[in-house]
Protein backbone atom coordinates (compact mmCIF):
# COMPACT_ATOMS: atom_id res chain seq x y z
CA UNK A 1 0.00 0.00 0.00
CA UNK A 2 1.13 3.55 -0.68
CA UNK A 3 0.72 6.36 1.80
CA UNK A 4 -2.52 8.29 1.24
CA UNK A 5 -3.60 11.75 2.30
CA UNK A 6 -6.39 12.26 4.80
CA UNK A 7 -9.78 11.75 3.21
CA UNK A 8 -12.71 14.11 3.47
CA UNK A 9 -15.78 12.42 5.01
CA UNK A 10 -17.79 13.56 1.98
CA UNK A 11 -15.20 12.80 -0.68
CA UNK A 12 -17.21 9.95 -2.20
CA UNK A 13 -20.59 11.69 -2.21
CA UNK A 14 -21.72 12.62 -5.67
CA UNK A 15 -22.70 16.25 -6.18
CA UNK A 16 -26.41 16.66 -5.60
CA UNK A 17 -27.02 12.94 -5.09
CA UNK A 18 -29.95 12.32 -2.71
CA UNK A 19 -29.22 10.47 0.54
CA UNK A 20 -30.03 6.76 0.56
CA UNK A 21 -30.70 4.19 3.25
CA UNK A 22 -29.09 0.78 2.84
CA UNK A 23 -30.24 -2.15 4.97
CA UNK A 24 -29.10 -5.73 5.16
CA UNK A 25 -28.06 -8.77 7.16
CA UNK A 26 -24.94 -10.52 8.38
CA UNK A 27 -25.00 -12.92 5.43
CA UNK A 28 -26.81 -13.45 2.12
CA UNK A 29 -27.50 -17.14 2.61
CA UNK A 30 -29.12 -19.01 5.48
CA UNK A 31 -30.58 -22.49 5.56
CA UNK A 32 -33.91 -21.30 6.94
CA UNK A 33 -34.35 -18.78 4.09
CA UNK A 34 -34.81 -21.38 1.34
CA UNK A 35 -38.44 -21.46 0.29
CA UNK A 36 -39.13 -18.42 2.49
CA UNK A 37 -36.95 -15.67 1.05
CA UNK A 38 -35.20 -17.65 -1.70
CA UNK A 39 -37.02 -19.77 -4.27
CA UNK A 40 -35.61 -23.23 -5.13
CA UNK A 41 -34.08 -22.00 -8.43
CA UNK A 42 -32.18 -19.36 -6.43
CA UNK A 43 -31.03 -21.80 -3.78
CA UNK A 44 -27.92 -22.72 -5.81
CA UNK A 45 -24.78 -21.21 -4.34
CA UNK A 46 -24.09 -19.07 -7.43
CA UNK A 47 -27.59 -17.53 -7.35
CA UNK A 48 -28.31 -16.98 -3.64
CA UNK A 49 -26.93 -13.48 -3.57
CA UNK A 50 -29.22 -12.50 -6.46
CA UNK A 51 -32.25 -13.58 -4.45
CA UNK A 52 -31.03 -11.90 -1.28
CA UNK A 53 -30.36 -8.66 -3.19
CA UNK A 54 -34.05 -8.49 -4.09
CA UNK A 55 -34.84 -8.24 -0.35
CA UNK A 56 -31.98 -6.04 0.88
CA UNK A 57 -29.61 -3.53 -0.69
CA UNK A 58 -26.56 -4.19 1.51
CA UNK A 59 -24.76 -7.08 3.19
CA UNK A 60 -22.00 -7.59 5.72
CA UNK A 61 -19.04 -9.30 4.05
CA UNK A 62 -18.11 -11.57 6.92
CA UNK A 63 -16.72 -14.35 4.72
CA UNK A 64 -13.71 -12.23 3.76
CA UNK A 65 -12.56 -12.35 7.40
CA UNK A 66 -11.65 -16.02 6.95
CA UNK A 67 -10.14 -15.91 3.47
CA UNK A 68 -9.60 -13.44 0.66
CA UNK A 69 -11.88 -14.47 -2.22
CA UNK A 70 -10.72 -14.81 -5.81
CA UNK A 71 -11.45 -12.03 -8.29
CA UNK A 72 -13.65 -14.47 -10.19
CA UNK A 73 -15.77 -15.05 -7.06
CA UNK A 74 -16.06 -11.33 -6.42
CA UNK A 75 -16.99 -10.74 -10.07
CA UNK A 76 -19.87 -13.17 -9.60
CA UNK A 77 -21.05 -11.10 -6.62
CA UNK A 78 -21.05 -8.01 -8.81
CA UNK A 79 -23.03 -9.78 -11.54
CA UNK A 80 -25.74 -10.73 -9.04
CA UNK A 81 -26.25 -7.23 -7.66
CA UNK A 82 -27.19 -3.78 -8.94
CA UNK A 83 -24.61 -0.98 -8.84
CA UNK A 84 -26.41 0.64 -5.88
CA UNK A 85 -26.07 -2.52 -3.75
CA UNK A 86 -23.45 -2.16 -1.00
CA UNK A 87 -20.94 -4.62 0.47
CA UNK A 88 -19.19 -3.80 3.74
CA UNK A 89 -16.23 -6.16 3.46
CA UNK A 90 -14.43 -7.25 6.60
CA UNK A 91 -10.64 -7.32 6.49
CA UNK A 92 -9.01 -10.77 6.78
CA UNK A 93 -8.21 -11.88 10.32
CA UNK A 94 -4.52 -12.16 9.46
CA UNK A 95 -4.54 -8.36 9.02
CA UNK A 96 -6.59 -7.34 12.06
CA UNK A 97 -6.23 -10.12 14.62
CA UNK A 98 -3.04 -12.01 13.86
CA UNK A 99 -0.70 -9.23 12.67
CA UNK A 100 -2.70 -6.39 14.24
CA UNK A 101 -2.34 -4.07 11.21
CA UNK A 102 1.46 -4.41 11.08
CA UNK A 103 3.51 -5.70 8.10
CA UNK A 104 0.38 -6.49 6.08
CA UNK A 105 1.08 -4.68 2.79
CA UNK A 106 1.09 -7.89 0.74
CA UNK A 107 -2.16 -9.12 2.30
CA UNK A 108 -3.85 -5.76 1.79
CA UNK A 109 -2.78 -5.51 -1.85
CA UNK A 110 -4.22 -8.97 -2.51
CA UNK A 111 -7.43 -8.14 -0.63
CA UNK A 112 -8.09 -4.83 -2.38
CA UNK A 113 -7.22 -6.28 -5.78
CA UNK A 114 -9.68 -9.13 -5.24
CA UNK A 115 -12.48 -6.67 -4.41
CA UNK A 116 -11.95 -4.47 -7.46
CA UNK A 117 -14.76 -6.10 -9.51
CA UNK A 118 -17.29 -4.73 -7.00
CA UNK A 119 -16.64 -1.19 -8.18
CA UNK A 120 -19.12 1.19 -6.51
CA UNK A 121 -20.74 -1.71 -4.67
CA UNK A 122 -17.91 -1.71 -2.13
CA UNK A 123 -19.44 0.59 0.44
CA UNK A 124 -16.61 0.36 2.95
CA UNK A 125 -13.60 -1.66 4.00
CA UNK A 126 -14.55 -2.91 7.47
CA UNK A 127 -11.73 -2.95 10.04
CA UNK A 128 -13.11 -5.06 12.89
CA UNK A 129 -10.56 -5.03 15.70
CA UNK A 130 -10.25 -7.51 18.59
CA UNK A 131 -11.26 -6.65 22.14
CA UNK A 132 -7.59 -6.42 23.08
CA UNK A 133 -7.10 -3.45 20.73
CA UNK A 134 -6.81 -0.64 23.29
CA UNK A 135 -6.49 3.17 23.20
CA UNK A 136 -2.71 2.77 23.28
CA UNK A 137 -2.94 1.07 19.86
CA UNK A 138 -4.73 3.92 18.07
CA UNK A 139 -1.50 5.28 16.60
CA UNK A 140 -0.93 2.02 14.74
CA UNK A 141 -4.49 2.15 13.40
CA UNK A 142 -3.95 5.64 12.01
CA UNK A 143 -0.71 4.63 10.32
CA UNK A 144 -2.50 1.67 8.75
CA UNK A 145 -5.47 3.74 7.55
CA UNK A 146 -3.24 6.42 6.06
CA UNK A 147 -1.68 3.83 3.78
CA UNK A 148 -4.97 2.74 2.26
CA UNK A 149 -5.87 4.13 -1.18
CA UNK A 150 -7.96 7.30 -1.14
CA UNK A 151 -10.59 5.56 -3.26
CA UNK A 152 -11.64 3.27 -0.41
CA UNK A 153 -13.89 4.30 2.44
CA UNK A 154 -12.98 2.74 5.77
CA UNK A 155 -15.12 1.90 8.78
CA UNK A 156 -13.67 0.72 12.09
CA UNK A 157 -15.27 -1.40 14.80
CA UNK A 158 -13.63 -1.51 18.23
CA UNK A 159 -14.62 -3.58 21.26
CA UNK A 160 -12.28 -2.52 24.05
CA UNK A 161 -14.48 -1.13 26.89
CA UNK A 162 -12.32 1.98 27.36
CA UNK A 163 -13.47 3.44 24.03
CA UNK A 164 -17.03 3.50 25.39
CA UNK A 165 -16.46 4.36 29.06
CA UNK A 166 -13.46 6.72 29.02
CA UNK A 167 -14.26 10.07 27.33
CA UNK A 168 -10.56 10.66 26.62
CA UNK A 169 -10.25 7.32 24.80
CA UNK A 170 -13.43 8.05 22.86
CA UNK A 171 -12.15 11.46 21.76
CA UNK A 172 -8.78 9.97 20.86
CA UNK A 173 -10.36 7.47 18.50
CA UNK A 174 -12.84 9.95 17.04
CA UNK A 175 -10.07 12.43 16.30
CA UNK A 176 -7.86 9.72 14.81
CA UNK A 177 -10.62 8.45 12.52
CA UNK A 178 -11.51 12.00 11.56
CA UNK A 179 -8.03 12.65 10.21
CA UNK A 180 -8.52 9.93 7.59
CA UNK A 181 -12.28 10.28 6.99
CA UNK A 182 -13.06 6.88 8.52
CA UNK A 183 -16.32 5.91 10.22
CA UNK A 184 -16.78 4.26 13.63
CA UNK A 185 -19.18 1.29 13.42
CA UNK A 186 -21.26 0.78 16.58
CA UNK A 187 -22.54 -2.72 17.37
CA UNK A 188 -25.72 -2.16 19.36
CA UNK A 189 -26.31 -5.23 21.55
CA UNK A 190 -28.22 -3.42 24.30
CA UNK A 191 -31.62 -4.79 23.26
CA UNK A 192 -30.31 -8.33 23.18
CA UNK A 193 -28.74 -8.20 26.64
CA UNK A 194 -31.66 -6.40 28.26
CA UNK A 195 -33.39 -9.66 29.25
CA UNK A 196 -32.18 -13.26 29.78
CA UNK A 197 -32.17 -15.56 26.73
CA UNK A 198 -35.33 -17.50 25.90
CA UNK A 199 -34.25 -19.87 23.11
CA UNK A 200 -31.30 -22.10 22.23
CA UNK A 201 -30.11 -19.58 19.64
CA UNK A 202 -30.34 -16.76 22.15
CA UNK A 203 -28.46 -18.76 24.77
CA UNK A 204 -25.70 -19.47 22.25
CA UNK A 205 -25.49 -15.79 21.26
CA UNK A 206 -25.55 -14.78 24.95
CA UNK A 207 -22.24 -16.59 25.40
CA UNK A 208 -20.62 -15.32 22.19
CA UNK A 209 -21.79 -11.78 21.43
CA UNK A 210 -19.99 -8.77 22.95
CA UNK A 211 -21.79 -6.63 25.52
CA UNK A 212 -21.29 -3.27 23.88
CA UNK A 213 -22.23 0.12 25.29
CA UNK A 214 -24.61 2.15 23.15
CA UNK A 215 -23.04 4.59 20.69
CA UNK A 216 -25.13 6.67 18.28
CA UNK A 217 -22.78 9.33 16.90
CA UNK A 218 -21.75 9.45 13.22
CA UNK A 219 -18.37 10.73 12.06
CA UNK A 220 -18.96 10.80 8.28
CA UNK A 221 -21.78 11.09 5.75
CA UNK A 222 -21.94 7.27 5.49
CA UNK A 223 -22.61 5.95 9.03
CA UNK A 224 -22.86 2.18 9.47
CA UNK A 225 -24.73 0.48 12.33
CA UNK A 226 -24.86 -3.17 13.39
CA UNK A 227 -27.95 -3.92 15.49
CA UNK A 228 -28.63 -7.17 17.37
CA UNK A 229 -32.22 -7.88 18.30
CA UNK A 230 -33.97 -10.96 19.68
CA UNK A 231 -35.55 -14.01 18.06
CA UNK A 232 -38.97 -12.48 18.76
CA UNK A 233 -39.44 -10.07 15.82
CA UNK A 234 -41.58 -7.65 17.81
CA UNK A 235 -38.94 -7.33 20.52
CA UNK A 236 -36.39 -6.68 17.81
CA UNK A 237 -38.58 -3.94 16.34
CA UNK A 238 -39.22 -2.41 19.74
CA UNK A 239 -35.47 -2.21 20.35
CA UNK A 240 -34.67 -0.42 17.10
CA UNK A 241 -37.10 2.52 17.61
CA UNK A 242 -34.23 4.80 18.57
CA UNK A 243 -32.42 3.86 15.37
CA UNK A 244 -35.42 4.83 13.25
CA UNK A 245 -35.29 8.30 14.78
CA UNK A 246 -31.50 8.54 14.46
CA UNK A 247 -31.58 7.32 10.85
CA UNK A 248 -34.23 9.89 9.94
CA UNK A 249 -32.04 12.59 11.45
CA UNK A 250 -29.03 11.42 9.45
CA UNK A 251 -30.98 11.32 6.20
CA UNK A 252 -32.32 14.83 6.78
CA UNK A 253 -28.74 15.99 7.37
CA UNK A 254 -27.79 14.60 3.94
CA UNK A 255 -26.07 11.44 5.24
CA UNK A 256 -26.60 8.00 3.66
CA UNK A 257 -26.63 5.42 6.48
CA UNK A 258 -26.43 1.64 6.38
CA UNK A 259 -28.03 -0.52 9.07
CA UNK A 260 -27.53 -4.27 9.46
CA UNK A 261 -30.14 -6.26 11.37
CA UNK A 262 -28.98 -9.30 13.33
CA UNK A 263 -30.98 -11.72 15.45
CA UNK A 264 -29.65 -14.80 17.25
CA UNK A 265 -31.18 -17.22 14.72
CA UNK A 266 -31.36 -14.74 11.78
CA UNK A 267 -34.41 -16.65 10.53
CA UNK A 268 -36.38 -13.48 9.73
CA UNK A 269 -33.47 -11.08 9.21
CA UNK A 270 -34.21 -10.13 5.55
CA UNK A 271 -37.84 -9.31 6.33
CA UNK A 272 -36.80 -7.37 9.43
CA UNK A 273 -34.26 -5.35 7.45
CA UNK A 274 -36.99 -4.43 4.94
CA UNK A 275 -39.33 -3.57 7.80
CA UNK A 276 -36.77 -1.15 9.20
CA UNK A 277 -36.45 0.50 5.79
CA UNK A 278 -40.26 0.65 5.49
CA UNK A 279 -40.58 2.31 8.91
CA UNK A 280 -38.08 4.99 7.96
CA UNK A 281 -39.64 5.53 4.53
CA UNK A 282 -43.11 5.86 6.06
CA UNK A 283 -41.83 8.99 7.80
CA UNK A 284 -39.68 10.13 4.87
CA UNK A 285 -41.64 9.24 1.69
CA UNK A 286 -39.00 10.78 -0.59
CA UNK A 287 -36.60 7.98 0.36
CA UNK A 288 -35.94 5.60 -2.54
CA UNK A 289 -37.77 2.26 -2.09
CA UNK A 290 -36.13 -1.14 -1.91
CA UNK A 291 -36.41 -3.50 -4.91
CA UNK A 292 -39.41 -5.81 -5.12
CA UNK A 293 -38.49 -9.24 -3.70
CA UNK A 294 -38.28 -12.11 -6.16
CA UNK A 295 -40.97 -14.74 -5.52
CA UNK A 296 -39.89 -17.29 -2.93
CA UNK A 297 -42.03 -19.98 -4.57
CA UNK A 298 -42.15 -20.90 -8.31
CA UNK A 299 -45.00 -19.21 -10.19
CA UNK A 300 -47.87 -21.53 -11.20
CA UNK A 301 -50.93 -21.18 -13.40
CA UNK A 302 -53.38 -22.06 -10.62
Amino acid sequence: MADADARSPRAASGPGSPPRLHVGCAMWSHRSWQGKFLSPPLAAAHERLRGYASWCNAVEGNTTFYATPTRETVASWARQTDPDFRFVAKLPKIVTHERRLTDVDAQMRAFLAALEPLGPRLGAVWVQLPGSFAPADVGGLVRFLRRLPRSHRCAVEVRHPAFFTDPRAERLLEQALGTVGAEWIPFDTTTFFRDPPRSDAERDAWAKKPRMALRTAALTDRPIVRYLGRDDPERTVEGWRRWVDITLGWLREGRSPTLFVHTPDNADAPALARRFHDEVRARLPALAPLPAPLPAEPLTLF
